[in-house]
C-alpha cells in the first residue's frame, strides 16, 4: 500500500559564538586514547563479564571483545583489538586476557614501582591455559591438566606455586597467592605478614579471591570466610548462607547474594564498599578503591573512587563543548552545567557548587577553570603556583585557557591576563596587550591570536614553540600542545611548529579543508569541513587514531587522549496532520537543529539527500538558501518536502541522510555536515501491540486499521454492538466513522 505524504518542515537553526575556545553544539561525546570511557557503549546490553584492576576497569562483551577505561599510563586499559577473548583479569598496572585457543596475552607495565623489570605482563607461551589471575607484580595461570604456572616478581615466593595437578581455581594478591583444589581445600603461598597465607581448613570451598593482603573463600553452603589483614574489617565478611560470589579489592570486599543484591564491607573512604541498590546483579568486581557490578540486562554499574575515570560513565547528547586536560576531561552541557571524568588527584574534576551558569571551560594539568555567565572565573584543583588565584577584578572574561601551572584569561576589551607560575615568563603578556581574539596555553608557553590574523607567542621556547613561522598572517585559530604549537589558516590549511619528535607537527596531506584544530601532549587533531577528524603524532594509546565518521563538530586533545563532539540527530516533532486523500496525509513537522558550528554561518542549505528504498522524494526537496544569521541569533523557516512512502514496510530511519551546507561568515569557507538516521518512526504507528491470541476482536480491528492507514487520530475502540464481537455491521460502522 502506498500513500502520498506532504511534510511541512519547520527548520530551527541556532548558532552561537562564545569565543574561539568554545564549540557551541548540542550533541554527544566520543573519546579515544588514554583516560576515555564511552558510557553509551558501556550502557549497551551486550556485556557478560567485568574486571577491576588498580585504577582501571574492563567490560567483556558477548562478541569476545573487551573495552577498558581508567588509568592508562602503561596502556593497561587498552586491550588488544581482538574478538577471541574468553576471560580477562586486571592487575594493579597491567592486564591479562585468555584467548579461545588457550593462550594468554598481556599488556601494561612489566615493572615494579622501583622501575625494576618483573615481567608480570609477559605470560609464558602455551595454549593449554584455562584461567589466569593478575596480581600486583606477579601473575598466575591454571593449565588444563590442573597444574599452575607463575611468573613476574617472585619475592616471598609468591610466583612459585606448589606442584600438583589437582587445582581448579587461582587468585593472586599483592604479595601472596591462593589456589583451590578439586577436593575443595585451599592452598596458599607467598608473604604471610598478616596471616594471608593461612587459609582455613576444610574441603567445602567452591571459590576464592585475593585482595592486597587479605583473602576470601566461599563455601558450598553459601557462607564466606575471610583471613589476613583486617584493619578495616575487609577480612570479616557478613553472616549469611545465601552468597554466590565474592570479590576482594585492596582494603574492601564485596559479595553477591542469591537474590541478586550486593553486600560490601571493609574500607569505604571512597564509597567503594557501598554498593547500589537493586536485585538484578549477576557479577561483581573490586579494584583498589572502586567497584563494578554487572546487571542481568548486560549493563554495568560503577561506584567508588573515580580518580582516573575507572568508575565513570558519561552519556547523553546534550553537550555543547568538550575540553581535554592532562588525563581528565570536561563536557559542558546545554543547561550550563559540567560533566567531568578522569584523573582527579588534586580535585580538578570536583566542580565547585553550584554546578550551573558556565559558558566556557579550560582543563589544565591539575587545575581547571570555568567562566560564569556574569563573566567571572571560577578555578579549582591544584593551586601550588597560584594558578587558581584569579586576579581582580574578576569580571569581563570571555575566554580562558589553562597550562601546566599557569592560567590565561581573555577580557572583553581584548586584553589578556596571566597568573600562576611564571618561571619562564609564561604569565607575562607582551605589549601591546590589545586586539586579542583567542588564547592558548601549553606546558610553559602561550599563544595569542590578534584581530589582524597574526599570532603572538611568549614563555618557554626550548623547542622553538614560540617561533611563529613566516608569514605570520592569515591565522583564524590557534592551540598550544605540551611544547609545540599549531595554527589554522584562513585557507583551511594547518601550520605547526616546535617539538616534533613524534611527528605532531607533520600535518598529513592533503593539508586543506580544515575548520578546527586541537593540540595534545604530542599528538594533533584536525576537523575537516566534511565533519571528519584527522589525527597525527604520538599514538601509543591510539590518541591519534580518531574514529571514522563525518558528523563531528568539535575536537579537543589531552596528554594522551582525544575527544570529539558528535552531531546530534535532528529532532522531528509532529505538530499537525491533515488527511488530503483516502490514503494520503499531510504532516506538519518541526525539525530542530541546534548549534551546528561554533561560529557564525551564512547561506544555509538543508537537503534530504538519501532515503530508504520504500521512500521516494518528490519535488520540492527540503532545500533553502540565502539565510544569513550571526552569533547568538536564530532563524526559523518553513519548507515543504513531499515524498511517497510504501506503507507495507516501516521507514528505515538510519537510511535517511540529511546534509547541511553553509559558509563561514568571516572567511566564506564552505562547510558541510552530513547527519544520518533522523527519527521518522514517530509518524508511523505499528501493529506490534495487536494481540496475537488467535481471536479477532474490535480492538484488533481498530489497531490494524491504524497501522494500515498510518492514521494517528484517536479511535474509539468500543464496538458499536457492545458485545466485543466483530461483525460486518461493526466494520461498516467503524469505516463510516473513520471516513467522516
Amino acid at each position: 500500500m502506498t500513500g502520498r505524504v506532504n511534510l511541512k518542515i519547520w527548520l530551527v537553526m541556532v548558532v552561537f559564538l562564545f569565543g574561539a575556545a568554545l564549540p557551541a553544539y548540542a550533541g554527544s561525546i566520543i573519546g579515544w586514547g588514554e583516560q576515555v570511557v564511552d558510557s553509551t557503549e558501556l550502557a549497551q546490553k551486550n556485556h557478560i563479564a567485568i574486571a577491576a584492576g588498580g585504577y582501571h576497569s574492563f567490560a567483556f562483551r558477548s562478541d569476545g571483545t573487551v573495552v577498558g577505561w581508567g588509568r592508562n599510563y602503561e596502556c593497561q586499559a587498552n586491550p588488544p583489538a581482538q574478538n577471541n577473548f574468553i576471560a580477562i583479569s586486571a592487575g594493579e598496572y597491567y592486564s591479562l586476557a585468555l584467548e579461545s585457543d588457550g593462550s594468554i596475552v598481556g599488556w601494561g607495565s612489566n615493572y615494579d614501582w622501583r622501575e625494576n623489570w618483573c615481567g608480570q605482563a609477559t605470560p609464558p607461551d602455551g595454549n593449554d591455559f584455562i584461567a589466569m589471575s593478575a596480581g600486583y607484580v606477579h601473575s598466575l595461570a591454571l593449565k588444563s591438566d590442573g597444574s599452575i604456572v607463575g611468573w613476574g616478581d617472585n619475592k616471598y615466593g609468591k610466583a612459585s606455586p606448589p606442584d600438583g595437578n589437582e587445582f581448579i581455581a587461582i587468585a593472586a594478591g599483592w604479595y601472596h597467592s591462593l589456589a583451590l583444589k578439586s577436593d575443595g581445600s585451599i592452598v596458599s603461598w607467598g608473604n604471610n605478614d598478616y596471616g594471608q597465607t593461612n587459609p582455613p581448613s576444610g574441603n567445602n570451598f567452591i571459590a576464592i579471591t585475593a585482595g592486597a593482603h587479605h583473602s576470601l573463600a566461599l563455601r558450598s553452603d553459601g557462607t564466606i570466610v575471610g583471613w589476613g589483614y583486617n584493619e578495616d574489617g575487609q577480612a570479616s565478611p557478613p553472616s549469611g548462607n545465601d552468597f554466590i560470589a565474592i570479590a576482594a579489592g585492596r582494603f574492601h570486599s564485596l559479595s553477591l547474594r542469591s537474590d541478586g543484591t550486593i553486600v560490601g564491607w571493609g574500607k569505604n573512604n571512597y564509597g567503594q564498599a557501598t554498593p547500589p541498590d537493586g536485585n538484578d546483579f549477576i557479577a561483581i568486581a573490586a579494584g583498589r578503591f572502586h567497584s563494578l557490578a554487572l546487571r542481568s540486562d548486560g549493563t554495568i554499574v560503577c561506584w567508588g573512587s573515580n580518580s582516573d575515570g575507572q568508575a565513570n560513565l558519561h552519556s547523553g547528547n546534550n553537550f555543547i563543548a568538550i575540553f581535554a586536560g592532562l588525563h581528565y576531561s570536561f563536557g559542558l552541557m546545554e543547561d550550563s552545567s559540567i560533566a567531568t571524568w578522569g584523573y582527579n588527584p588534586m580535585g580538578q574534576c570536583d566542580i565547585p557548587f553550584p554546578n550551573s551558569g558556565f559558558t566556557n571551560m579550560a582543563a589544565g594539568w591539575l587545575h581547571s577553570l570555568g567562566i560564569k555567565e556574569d563573566g567571572s572565573i571560577v578555578a579549582w584543583g591544584y593551586n601550588g603556583m597560584g594558578q587558581c588565584d584569579v586576579p581582580l577584578p574578576n569580571s569581563g572574561f570571555i575566554s580562558i585557557d589553562a597550562g601546566n601551572y599557569h592560567s590565561l584569561g581573555l577580557k572583553e576589551n581584548n586584553s589578556i591576563i596571566g597568573w600562576g607560575a611564571n618561571g619562564v615568563g609564561q604569565s607575562d603578556v607582551p605589549s601591546p596587550n590589545i586586539d586579542f581574539i583567542a588564547i592558548a596555553s601549553g606546558y610553559g608557553h602561550n599563544l595569542g591570536l590578534k584581530r589582524d590574523g597574526s599570532v603572538v607567542a611568549w614563555g618557554a621556547n626550548w623547542y622553538g614553540q614560540c617561533d611563529i613561522p613566516s608569514p605570520n598572517s592569515g591565522f583564524i585559530a590557534i592551540d598550544a600542545g605540551s611544547v609545540y604549537s599549531i595554527g589554522l589558516k584562513e585557507d583551511g590549511s594547518i601550520v605547526a611548529w616546535g617539538y616534533n619528535t613524534s611527528g605532531q607537527c607533520n600535518v598529513p596531506s592533503p593539508n586543506s579543508g580544515f575548520i578546527a584544530i586541537a593540540a595534545g601532549g604530542a599528538h594533533s587533531l584536525g576537523l575537516k569541513q566534511d565533519g571528519s577528524v584527522i589525527g597525527w603524532g604520538h599514538n601509543k594509546f591510539g590518541q591519534a587514531s580518531p574514529p571514522s565518521g563525518n558528523d563531528f563538530v568539535a575536537i579537543s586533545a589531552g596528554a594522551n587522549h582525544s575527544l570529539a563532539l558528535r552531531a546530534a540527530k535532528p529532532a522531528l516533532e509532529i505538530v499537525n496532520k491533515e488527511r488530503i486523500g483516502r490514503t494520503q496525509f499531510e504532516y506538519d513537522c518541526k525539525a530542530t537543529f541546534t548549534n551546528l558550528y561554533s561560529f557564525a554561518v551564512n547561506n544555509v542549505e538543508f537537503d534530504m539527500i538519501q532515503v530508504p528504498d520504500n521512500m521516494t522524494i518528490i519535488e520540492p526537496n527540503i532545500t533553502f538558501g540565502d539565510i544569513e544569521f550571526g552569533s547568538r541569533q536564530s532563524f526559523t523557516s518553513t519548507v515543504t518536502c513531499t515524498f511517497i512512502v510504501d506503507r507495507a514496510e516501516p521507514i528505515d530511519a538510519e537510511k535517511i541522510v540529511w546534509k547541511v551546507r553553509c559558509e563561514k561568515a568571516d572567511t566564506g569557507m564552505p562547510l558541510e555536515l552530513t547527519i544520518n538516521g533522523v527519527d521518522l518512526l514517530e509518524i508511523e504507528s505499528t501493529a506490534s501491540d495487536i494481540t496475537c491470541d488467535g481471536e479477532v476482536n474490535f480492538e484488533d480491528l481498530a489497531k490494524l486499521c491504524l497501522y494500515w492507514l498510518q492514521d494517528e487520530a484517536s479511535v474509539d475502540i468500543a464496538p458499536p454492538g457492545g458485545d466485543g464481537i466483530v461483525n460486518f455491521l461493526d466494520f461498516a460502522k467503524f469505516a463510516e466513522d473513520w471516513m467522516e
